[in-house]
């Protein structure tokens, strides 16, 4: 599987990707895109099987980047690891069409719990 990870902090992308190794998920390939509108156009180019975003982002947000990912059809797993964790924000995601939200700071256990389903 390929995992598209989008954050526009190079440093948050590394430890993403180390927690992800650190619960077992780190066999699969990534890809990394520095902002929404980075990443939007990596979705069209690598085709991942699923899109791990920040929330707060310059030129395109994650919220715009999963809205429009979905108003162009696309379907592709989605899920935040964000600093922004309030009840709110999680319910505008899931009603844009998040399978989850993950609250930084976060551990291997988050990503397991999270993503083990998806990512075998």
């Amino acid at each position: 599987m390929k995992v598209l990870i989008a954050d526009d902090s190079r440093v948050m992308r590394q430890i993403v990707l180390r927690t992800l190794r650190q619960a077992g998920l780190g066999h699969h390939d990534f890809v990394e895109a520095e902002d929404g509108a980075d990443a939007l156009a990596k979705v069209a180019t690598e085709l991942p099987d699923m899109v791990l975003s920040d929330w707060n982002m310059p030129n395109m947000t994650g919220i715009q980047l999963l809205r429009e990912l979905r108003a162009g059809g696309n379907a592709v797993p989605f899920g935040f690891v964000t600093s922004e964790g309030s009840p709110e924000m999680r319910d505008i995601a899931e009603k844009a069409g998040a399978m989850f939200v993950i609250a930084k700071p976060f551990t291997a256990d988050t990503f397991s719990d999270a993503l083990g389903r998806v990512l075998v």
